[in-house]
C-alpha cells in the first residue's frame, strides 16, 4: 500500500471511529452497510445532489423523489419508470404539451409535512423561478440542464399538478423524474439558506432519511420507518456513504473490513476478490463511456467530420476491454451493436489505422502536421470508470495507430461537469476539443439531451453543439408520433446519423462493476445508473 493509500486508509478509520462503526464495535451495531463511493467529496445534502448520477444514485432518490420513479426491480432489461409521488399521468390529448399529474394521496415529508401539489409547486419554483425566495442556483443548474423543455407549470388543485413543455415530448415522464421533492419546511427550518439547509440535513419523502452529514467525508442515510409505500421499507437501518476517489484507496478499504461494498473495483484484482470470497456484481446498463467532441467549436479540428470520423477508427476498442479485464464492452455507437435501435449506419467503427489516416489525410493532417488534440478529463468521478489508465490508453493507441497527439487537462469530476453547462467557446471547456464524460443511454429522452440542436447548453446538454439536420428531423417527428413501429423506425435513424456524424468518440459500454463483502444480500443489479437500497439486506 502506497503512502496515499496509508493516509486514506488512516482518515477513513478516523472517520469510522467517530462514527461509532469501526471495528468490533460495527458489528455490535444494527444492519449498517458501509459503501465506498467513487466521489470525490460526499455530495451536496441539499435535495439536488452533485457528483452526476453516482449523487443521485446514493443522495439523490435514496432520500428525495420525483413524480416519476425508476423501476429497478429487474436485472434483466432496462430500468423503465413507474409511479413516484404522483399515482398516474396522462398526456392532454387535445394539447400534446401538457401533462397532467395525478398526485398520491397520504404522504409525509420526513420532518411530518404534508406532501401535496403546494409543495411539488415550490420545488418547482426552486429550480425554475429564478425570483422566488427559495431559488437555488445550484440545483437549478443541475435540474435545467436535464430538463430543457418545460415551458410552465401550475397547481390544478391540492393533488393535481399540469406542466406544460415548449413541443411536445412523448419521452417528458422520462425528464420529470429528475426534479426531486423536498419539504418547503426545511427551507424555513434552515433560515432560508440552502447552505444551512443541507446541513441540517433537509427532509424528503425517501424510504431513507439523511441523518448526518460531515463535509469531504462521510454522509448517514436512516431507515424511514414510515415510509409510504410499506412493500420498499428498508431492511437496513443505516447507510453510510463515504468518498474514495482511488480505486486502490476503496480496494483496501474493502479488503479491511472498513467497507462493505465499493463502487468500481480496479480491474486487476477482480480475480482475488473473488478468491477472497468476495461478490463482483456486474451487467450491461445504459452506460457509454465517449469523448464528446466540440463539434460545434470552429476553430476545433474535431469541428471537421472526417476528423471525428477518422478518430474513431484509430484506436483499439478490444485492447481496452482487455485492460479493463473484462467489464466493459466495445461501444461503436450511442446505443450497444446488438441493440434493435441501432440501425444500419455507412461506418462500422473498428480498429482500422489505414481508413484512419484516410480521413484524417482528407481532413488536412499527416505526419507531417500531426492532428493535436487536447482532453479535459477528471481523475476519478460518478460513472467515470477509470480515467486516468484509460485515457492513457487512449493517448497511446491513437499516436500508435494514427499518429494523433494528445494532451490532458485533468480538473475535479464536478469541474469537468461545467461543461456540459456551457458553449464549447467558454472558459469551462478549459479550451479542449473534447471532454471525457460518461453519459446515461437509456432513453429516447437522455438521445435528444444530448444530441438535439434545440438543446444546445446552456439551455440543454448538447454541449458540443454538435448539429446534424437529419437527426433533427428524425428526432422531432419521433417526438410527437404515436405508432410504435414508427416510432422504432425513426429512433433507428437518428442513431444512425450518431455513429456516422461521430459527435462523440464511441470508446466503450460500461459492465456497472461492484464488489461486496458476503454479508451483503438482497441487492438487485438493474439495468440503470440507479439503484434500489431498500431491498439490500446483511447477515
Amino acid at each position: 500500500m502506497n503512502w496515499k493509500n496509508r493516509l486514506w486508509g488512516a482518515a477513513l478509520s478516523a472517520a469510522l471511529m467517530a462514527m461509532g462503526i469501526a471495528g468490533a464495535e460495527a458489528q455490535q451495531q444494527p444492519k449498517t452497510l458501509r459503501i465506498g463511493m467513487t466521489a470525490a467529496d460526499v455530495p451536496t445534502t441539499s435535495g439536488m445532489p452533485n457528483n452526476g448520477f453516482e449523487g443521485m444514485r446514493f443522495l439523490g432518490y435514496t432520500a428525495f423523489e420525483a413524480l416519476t420513479a425508476w423501476d429497478l426491480s429487474r436485472a434483466d432489461q432496462v430500468a423503465g419508470l413507474r409511479p413516484g409521488l404522483a399515482e398516474s399521468w396522462v398526456q392532454d390529448p387535445a394539447n400534446p404539451r401538457v401533462w397532467r399529474f395525478t398526485l398520491r394521496r397520504g404522504v409525509t415529508f420526513h420532518d411530518g409535512t404534508p406532501f401535496n401539489a403546494d409543495a411539488v409547486l415550490w420545488n418547482f419554483d426552486r429550480f425554475f423561478k429564478n425570483d422566488s425566495p427559495q431559488f437555488d442556483a445550484t440545483g437549478s443548474a443541475i435540474t435545467r440542464g436535464r430538463i430543457p423543455v418545460l415551458e410552465s407549470y401550475r397547481k390544478v388543485d391540492d393533488f393535481t399538478f399540469e406542466t406544460t413543455t415548449t413541443r411536445p415530448v412523448s419521452y417528458w415522464p422520462y425528464l420529470i423524474v429528475y426534479v426531486l421533492m423536498t419539504s418547503p419546511n426545511s427551507f424555513e427550518q434552515g433560515g432560508r439558506d440552502w447552505a444551512r439547509v443541507a446541513a441540517l440535513p433537509p427532509a424528503g419523502t425517501g424510504p431513507f432519511r439523511l441523518s448526518r452529514f460531515v463535509p469531504r467525508q462521510s454522509a448517514e442515510l436512516t431507515r424511514n420507518a414510515t415510509y409510504w409505500d410499506e412493500a420498499r421499507r428498508p431492511k437496513l437501518d443505516r447507510v453510510i456513504l463515504l468518498p474514495m476517489p482511488e480505486a486502490n484507496t476503496r480496494l483496501a478499504a474493502l479488503r479491511s473490513g472498513q467497507v462493505d461494498w465499493i463502487e468500481v473495483p480496479p480491474p486487476d484484482a477482480l480475480q482475488s476478490l473473488r478468491q477472497a470470497g468476495f461478490n463482483i456484481v456486474t451487467n450491461s446498463y445504459p452506460h457509454v463511456w465517449p469523448w464528446v467532441f466540440a463539434a460545434g467549436r470552429a476553430n476545433s479540428p474535431v469541428a471537421d467530420i472526417r476528423v471525428r470520423q477518422g478518430l474513431n477508427y484509430c484506436f483499439d476498442r478490444g485492447g481496452m476491454v482487455q485492460l479493463l479485464n473484462g467489464i466493459a464492452e466495445p461501444s461503436v455507437g450511442f446505443f450497444k451493436a446488438n441493440d434493435p435501435n441501432f440501425g444500419n449506419p455507412t461506418h462500422r467503427y473498428r480498429l482500422d489505422p489505414a481508413r484512419g489516416r484516410a480521413l484524417l489525410a482528407e481532413a488536412g493532417y499527416n505526419a507531417q502536421r500531426p492532428l493535436r488534440l487536447k482532453i479535459a478529463i477528471s481523475s476519478s468521478g460518478s460513472g467515470q470508470m477509470l480515467p486516468l489508465p484509460m485515457n492513457e490508453f487512449m493517448q497511446q493507441s491513437l499516436k500508435e495507430n494514427c499518429g494523433v497527439e494528445v494532451t490532458f487537462e485533468v480538473v475535479e469530476w464536478n469541474t469537468l461537469l461545467g461543461a456540459q453547462r456551457v458553449a464549447p467557446d467558454q472558459p469551462q471547456w478549459l479550451g479542449a476539443d473534447a471532454t471525457n464524460t460518461s453519459l446515461v443511454s437509456s432513453d429516447p429522452s437522455q438521445m435528444a439531451r444530448w444530441f438535439l440542436s434545440a438543446n444546445f447548453s446552456p439551455r440543454g446538454s448538447n454541449s458540443g453543439h454538435w448539429r446534424d439536420e437529419a437527426f433533427d428531423t428524425a428526432f422531432q417527428e419521433l417526438e410527437t408520433a404515436t405508432d410504435p413501429a414508427r416510432i422504432q423506425a425513426l429512433l433507428k435513424t437518428a442513431h444512425e446519423r450518431l455513429v456516422d456524424s461521430a459527435p462523440w468518440l464511441w470508446i466503450v459500454h460500461d459492465l456497472n462493476p461492484r464488489a461486496m463483502s458476503r454479508r451483503v444480500t438482497g441487492f438487485t443489479s438493474a439495468q440503470s445508473w440507479f439503484q434500489d437500497l431498500t431491498t439490500v439486506d446483511l447477515r
